[in-house]
This record gives C-alpha cells, sequence and structure tokens, in this order.
C-alpha cells in the first residue's frame, strides 16, 4: 500500500514594511495651464490618497498615499510633528499618533490641517498664503453639517482655495465602475462598502444617494486587527511584543479569506490533514530565550543552588544585623546599670525614663534577654557557617541521585520500558522551531466573518446581510430587484478571497425563490475612489455656479455648511434654526407739552422698551410717575 506524502508546510514571515519619507514632487507645467487643475485628496481614515485632477499620463494615478495618522509628542513644536510615510515604523510611536477621524467623521481639525500642509507641500505648491487650486476632497456619507462646515472655513479661510467639491469616497468608486462597465447613467444599485472603521450600506435611486434609507454598521477593517491581535496573544502568551496591530493588519491583508459557509468551512479545520494543509505557519525572529519547560537537569540544578546560596547569604546578613542591634542595646543598658552601681541616681532615674522602664528589676530582666538573644545569635551564625557546604552538597545530590529510588524497586519490574516511559513524561521533545512560530488556522477566517457577525466580538448590533435586508425591505419589490441587480462591493476591507462569493450566497438565502441579482467587486477596492473622483473632476471643470463645486462667494453667502449636490454628493439638508416670534413694533412716543429736560427723559425711557413688555404696559409705564 502506497503510503501518502506528508502536507507541505506553508511557512511564512512577516514583511515588516517600513515606509520611507515622501519626495517633494515638483510642480507640472500643465498643471497650470491653460487651466488650473484641481486637485483631488480621498481623505480615507486608514490612508490619504492625493494627486492631481490632469488627463495627462504621468499624473493619472496618485502621488501621495501614507496613512492618516500624525506623531507629536507634548509640547512639541508644529515642524517636528511626524505625519505618514515618515513615520518609518508605527510600533513604536503607537502611544502618540494621532488621527483626525473620530469613526469615519472628521472631528480633529488641527491634525487635518497638518495633513493638508503634508499633502499641498509634497505636490510642489510653492504659493504663500493662498492654494490656487480648486479641492476635490472625500467626506463620509450623511457627513453632519459643523463637520463639513469646519472643513470649509479651513479650507477657504486658512487656504483661500477658489473652489471646493464634496463627495462620498463609495459613491465616486460606483461612479467610476460604472463607467468602465459601459452603464448608461443615471445608476440605481446598492453600495456595500467597508472601510477602515466602519462600513456603510448607501442605496443609489436614479443615480441619487437615498441618504433617509443609508445605514452604518460599526464593524470594519481595525475591529477585524483588534481581534486578530486578542486571539493570537491569548494563543501565544509567550509572543505578546511580537504580536503587533502592524503586524495583524498583514495579517488580515495576506491571509486571511471569507468562508463561502462559515460553519461548514470550520468543520473541515477539525480534519488534521486539511488543518496541516491549510494552516499559515508565521516563523518568528529567533531569540535566545528558551521556555522554561525545556531547562535542562544540570540547569536546574545550577539554577537551584545559586537560589540557595543567594537564600543562606540574606539569612546570613539579617542574623549579624539583629545581632548588632542587640549587642548596641545591650551596651546601652549596662552603661545605664553601671550608673546605678557607681551611686549616680538622679542620671538613673532620669535614663531609666527614656527607656519608659519603672524600676531596676525590670531593666535587669531586659539585660537578660539581651544577653540570652546575643548568645543565641552568636551560635547560629557560628552553625550557618559550618553547615553552609553541607547544606549545599545535600541540594545538589537530591535530584541527582535517582538510583534510589530504583534500588527499592523490585527486580521483576523491566527498568528499561518504565525509564524511557518516564523520561518521556517528565521531558517531552520540543521543538524551538515551532515554538518560534505562529500557527494562523481558523483565525484566517474568524476575524473576517465579524463582518457578517459583530456578536463574535461583543457588538450588540446586526450583521452587514442583516442590515442590507433591512434596508431592501423598505422599499418596494420592483426597486428591490432594480437595488440587487446592481450589488457593488468597495473599500478596503472588501479585499478578502471569497468576499463576492459569500455574498452572492448571503443574497440567495435573502431574495425570493427565482429572483435574480448580481454583485460586482470594484476593480481595485481601496483606490478606485480616487479614480472615481478624478474622472468626475475631468468631466466637471471648477467654475462659478456649476454643478457639485462651491465658491468662495457660495461660502460666504450660504455659510460653510451648504453643499452643491452633484452624481457622487451627500444630499444637502440645510440647518434648520427656530426664528424667534418677532415682537410687535412699540407706537412712537406721544408728544407731551412738557419742559425740555422731561420730553429727553421720556425719549430715553422709550428708546429701550424691554422686549417682554406689550404696548399696554410700556404706555402705562409712561404715564405713570
Amino acid at each position: 500500500m502506497a503510503s501518502k506524502d506528508p502536507p507541505v508546510c506553508q511557512i511564512f514571515s512577516f514583511q515588516d514594511c517600513k515606509t520611507s519619507p515622501d519626495p517633494i514632487f515638483e510642480l507640472p507645467a500643465h498643471c497650470l495651464t491653460p487651466t488650473v487643475v484641481p486637485i483631488v485628496i480621498d481623505n480615507g481614515s486608514f490612508q490619504t490618497r492625493a494627486g492631481w485632477a490632469a488627463p495627462a499620463v504621468e499624473v493619472d494615478s496618485p502621488r501621495l498615499l501614507f496613512r492618516s495618522v500624525a506623531a507629536r509628542s507634548r509640547g512639541a513644536a508644529r515642524s517636528e510633528t511626524q505625519i505618514g510615510n515618515d513615520i518609518p515604523n508605527l510600533e513604536p510611536l503607537r502611544w502618540l499618533l494621532k488621527s483626525q477621524f473620530d469613526r469615519n467623521v472628521v472631528v480633529n481639525f488641527e491634525i487635518q490641517e497638518l495633513i493638508l500642509d503634508y499633502v499641498f507641500t509634497h505636490l510642489g505648491l510653492s504659493s504663500e498664503g493662498c492654494v490656487e487650486h480648486p479641492i476635490l476632497m472625500t467626506e463620509a456619507p450623511c457627513n453632519p453639517l459643523h463637520c463639513r462646515q469646519m472643513m470649509s472655513e479651513l479650507l477657504f479661510e486658512c487656504y483661500r482655495v477658489p473652489f471646493v467639491s464634496y463627495g462620498v469616497d463609495g459613491l465616486y468608486s460606483f461612479y467610476h465602475n460604472s463607467n468602465q462597465r459601459n452603464l448608461q447613467p443615471p445608476n440605481t444599485g446598492i453600495i456595500l462598502s467597508s472601510g477602515y472603521h466602519c462600513s456603510h450600506i448607501l442605496p443609489v435611486i436614479n443615480g441619487r444617494l437615498d441618504a433617509v434609507n443609508s445605514k452604518r454598521v460599526n464593524v470594519a477593517g481595525s475591529q477585524a486587527a483588534s481581534y486578530l491581535q486578542r486571539l493570537l496573544q491569548l494563543k501565544y502568551p509567550g509572543h505578546l511584543g511580537a504580536i503587533t496591530l502592524s503586524r495583524m493588519e498583514e495579517l488580515l491583508h495576506e491571509h486571511s479569506y471569507t468562508a463561502v459557509d462559515y460553519h461548514e468551512e470550520l468543520e473541515k479545520w477539525r480534519c488534521p490533514e486539511f488543518y496541516e494543509r491549510e494552516v499559515h505557519r508565521i516563523q518568528l525572529p529567533f531569540t535566545g530565550k528558551v521556555p522554561g519547560g525545556c531547562v535542562s537537569v544540570e540547569e536546574r540544578q545550577e539554577r537551584r543552588a545559586q537560589q540557595l546560596r543567594r537564600l543562606q547569604e540574606i539569612n546570613t546578613r539579617r542574623r549579624e544585623e539583629k545581632l548588632q542591634q542587640d549587642q548596641e542595646r545591650l551596651d546601652r543598658l549596662l552603661a545605664v546599670q553601671e550608673l546605678l552601681e557607681d551611686g549616680l541616681l538622679d542620671q538613673f532615674h532620669k535614663s531609666l525614663m527614656e527607656l519608659n522602664m519603672d524600676s531596676a528589676e525590670e531593666l535587669q530582666s531586659y539585660i537578660n534577654k539581651l544577653q540570652l538573644a546575643v548568645e543565641q545569635g552568636r551560635l547560629k551564625l557560628l552553625q550557618s557557617d559550618g553547615a553552609e557546604g553541607k547544606m549545599e552538597v545535600s541540594e545538589l545530590e537530591q535530584p541527582v541521585d535517582e538510583g534510589d529510588g530504583v534500588a527499592l524497586m523490585d527486580s521483576d519490574f523491566p527498568e528499561e520500558p518504565l525509564s524511557e516511559k518516564s523520561a518521556g513524561v517528565v521531558q517531552p521533545a520540543f521543538n524551538m522551531a515551532e515554538y518560534h512560530q505562529l500557527f494562523v488556522g481558523t483565525e484566517r477566517l474568524r476575524c473576517p466573518e465579524i463582518l457578517f457577525q459583530p456578536s463574535l466580538i461583543g457588538e450588540d448590533q446586526m450583521g452587514l446581510m442583516e442590515t442590507l435586508q433591512y434596508v431592501l425591505a423598505r422599499y418596494t419589490p420592483e426597486q428591490q430587484e432594480a437595488l440587487v441587480s446592481n450589488v457593488f462591493l468597495t473599500g478596503g476591507n472588501m479585499r478578502y478571497p471569497g468576499m463576492k462569493e459569500r455574498m452572492e450566497r448571503e443574497l440567495l438565502a435573502l431574495r425570493p425563490f427565482q429572483s435574480h441579482f448580481k454583485v460586482t467587486m470594484a476593480t481595485q477596492p481601496g483606490l478606485d475612489a480616487w479614480y472615481g473622483a478624478r474622472d468626475w473632476a475631468l468631466k466637471h471643470p471648477a467654475a462659478a455656479g456649476a454643478e457639485g463645486w462651491i465658491s468662495r462667494q457660495d461660502y460666504e453667502e450660504k455659510g460653510g455648511e451648504y453643499l452643491s449636490e452633484h452624481c457622487a454628493s451627500n444630499v444637502f439638508v440645510p440647518m434648520k434654526l427656530a426664528k424667534p416670534v418677532p415682537a410687535r413694533p412699540t407706537e412712537p412716543p406721544v408728544a407731551f407739552q412738557t419742559p425740555t429736560g422731561a420730553s429727553a427723559t421720556m425719549a430715553t425711557v422709550t428708546a429701550t422698551p424691554a422686549p417682554s413688555f406689550s404696548t399696554d404696559s410700556a404706555d402705562k409705564n409712561l404715564v405713570s410717575p
């Protein structure tokens, strides 16, 4: 019978990629003439992408890609702040990292200003006091008006940009892929976007976002990375320092996948052959630290002898200190007793009071006790010095002498099999290479699964597909058919292998029998938002009154929260402020025939009437003396 070949182990190692600082590019000449070219900034919570909206081949991709973080020590100068790729390794500075985002909404505009400075500087803009290029920037779906107001204030007041346009990253990606697939606008579909901090379900009806039925799920890439870190730290407590958040993000991007059927896939992992074939062994750097279970007998004896010597030295030092203290106290008491013998009664009684004693008999009893304690202490010191060597030898020889137990055994029992068995139990075989490896098995599919089952990490909310079912239920059957016929997946957290197949299986279970649907994955889930924004900017040049662009005049007249809508933007909902009820106009003061001083006094009173008073009460106050 032919023996099967053992499965080949898949051994990987962490890349630990270290970023290099971004160069400062020169401003291309075609970005200034014949018209000023817009700057496209995909302001993502994980990564910022910035570049030019120009048709030229050399600038048809983002010039800058960096992490949306800044590192600055407390009290450090603004110039000492490290941004994005200026930080080669995030882990040593993890406690200093700050982001402009809370979830997916910009709230820290000081960090946002530093990141915009970094973008404009590295794109080659050298104009002082202003940025002469229009800015196209992404924002969160249903972005709060206050956040948009602060962003517009930063761009218009600090950088003095001529035009600003805002759009949703998921809608830009949908717009870009629809153009690639030659779909005629307006398009209808539903977008499933998952990023670093949260995921969104965005229905698009006739080319416009249906913001009322859009939903957010607070589970995405950052929660998956934290979950994977927690699982591996519990699994390998000896390698806590090696299981960093940056490495967990690398494991998610390179080694994780989405199971089409989660429970069926878990059952496969119960098979030893499947486990050996599919487990990814991540090799860690070798360190000289050896676990305590593989220490040899000689090393254990040496450690025990060292501990014994240290304990003996500590006990000897304590006995010497106690003996010295007792001797000093005994000498003092004997000096007081000599005062009594010399007849110096006054000094004797004064010394007794200082010692808190009442009589000479009490003094004598203390002297006797101390003399006995000093003698016993000296004897113990002599005995410990003499027995030190014997105790060391006995303690060292006790674990070595293994023949005592064997000699007491009956000679009828075989000795060799028993010794082999006991040796196998006491000292198991230890593989040093496997100790420095992380076996990533079911974690490969458990972490992406939290997108569908947030309860795995303790989140009390619906998963992505349950939320999708809830959103679809708010439409008519005809609208549901139109939406599910164009299900679009985008975002960096959708790049797991098997994600599209899992969505198709879930939709097959959700939709009625024999209903049709189509799931499409973005060409580049992480970059298509920037490409879509660039395509939109090329087709819609910035101009006063142009669709989607906010001019400085619009900002000054309509406020910072104003949004010019377009096919990839949020829906603008004006801020409704409760207007105060206007007070009834006061009647003009009656001209009385009074002296000049009196008329001046009454004119002063009627000039500032109390707003809570009515006209009748004001008239009464006027005529009252």
